[in-house]
C-alpha cells in the first residue's frame, strides 16, 4: 500500500500574508506539518503542493518533495480541496509513474496535532473497507438547531424541519439534542478511489475525534500568538 501526504500551501493567503511560512516559535509554519509527516512510519512520500517558489524552496529544505508547481487556477481564494488533491494525484502519477492508494491531507495551519494521528487515521480507514475517508472533528459547542440565518428583515432556523419531523427544533431541550461535531484542519485521509469518484471525502466518512483543547487552526494573528504561547510551555 502506497501512502502520500499532501500539504497544501499556496502563496496568496489573505488573513495573514505569507501565512504558510510565517514564523512559529522560530520555524516556518509549514515545517510542523512536514516534520509530522516525515516522522510517520506509514507515509511513503511527503509532498507539498504550492504555487509559490519561496514556499517550495523552504519545503524542500525541510525534507518535503515538491515535484510540481501547482497551477494558478488551483491556488485561488475559492479553490476547493478536491481540485488541489486531484491535481496532486494526477501530477504525481505522471512524475513518479506510481499510484498512491491513500492520501493524507495535512494543512499547515494546524501545526499542533496529537501524536500518532496519521497512524490512527490510516488504521481506521484500512479496518473499515466500506469507508471512503477519515476526517478529524471536535465536539461543537454551538448546535446547528439553535443557529439562525437572515431572510430579508427576518431570521429563520438554519436547520429546516422536515415533513413528519418535530417542528421548531430550536426549542428542543439541550438534554435531548444530538451530538454534533465541527471539522478541524488536523487531518483528512482519503482513498484514491474516492478522489477518482470526484469527491475529497465520499459519503461514508469516519471521524477521528480531537479534544477541543487540542484543536488549533491558525487563521489570524491572534491564533498565531496563541500557538506561540502554547509552544513555550
Amino acid at each position: 500500500m502506497l501512502i502520500y501526504t499532501i500539504i497544501p500551501a499556496r502563496g496568496g493567503s489573505k488573513s495573514i500574508p505569507r501565512k504558510n511560512i510565517r514564523e512559529l516559535n522560530g520555524s516556518p509554519l509549514i515545517k510542523y506539518s512536514i516534520d509530522y509527516s516525515l516522522h510517520s512510519k506509514y507515509v511513503d512520500r511527503t509532498i507539498v503542493s504550492t504555487d509559490d517558489k519561496e514556499i517550495a524552496s523552504i519545503a524542500v529544505n525541510y525534507g518535503a518533495e515538491v515535484p510540481f508547481m501547482r497551477p494558478s487556477i488551483y491556488a485561488e481564494d475559492l479553490t476547493q480541496d478536491f481540485s488541489v488533491l486531484n491535481d496532486a494525484m494526477l501530477q504525481c502519477q505522471e512524475i513518479y509513474n506510481e499510484f498512491a492508494d491513500i492520501f493524507v491531507l495535512l494543512r499547515p495551519t494546524s501545526p499542533l496535532r496529537p501524536a500518532g494521528l496519521i497512524e490512527k487515521s490510516i488504521d481506521l480507514l484500512v479496518k473499515n473497507p466500506e469507508a471512503s475517508s477519515v476526517r478529524a472533528v471536535t465536539k461543537s459547542s454551538q448546535h446547528p438547531y439553535r443557529q439562525w440565518k437572515s431572510s430579508d428583515k427576518y431570521i429563520e432556523s438554519f436547520v429546516e424541519s422536515h415533513e413528519g419531523a418535530m417542528t421548531e427544533l430550536y426549542n428542543l431541550p439541550r438534554q435531548i439534542l444530538p451530538d454534533v461535531y465541527f471539522q478541524t484542519g488536523d487531518i483528512e485521509v482519503v482513498r484514491r478511489e474516492t478522489l477518482l469518484s470526484g469527491s475529497v471525502s465520499g459519503k461514508k466518512i469516519l471521524p477521528i475525534i480531537i479534544e477541543s483543547d487540542q484543536v488549533l487552526d491558525i487563521d489570524n494573528l491572534a491564533d498565531l500568538k496563541d500557538a506561540n504561547n502554547r509552544l513555550k510551555f
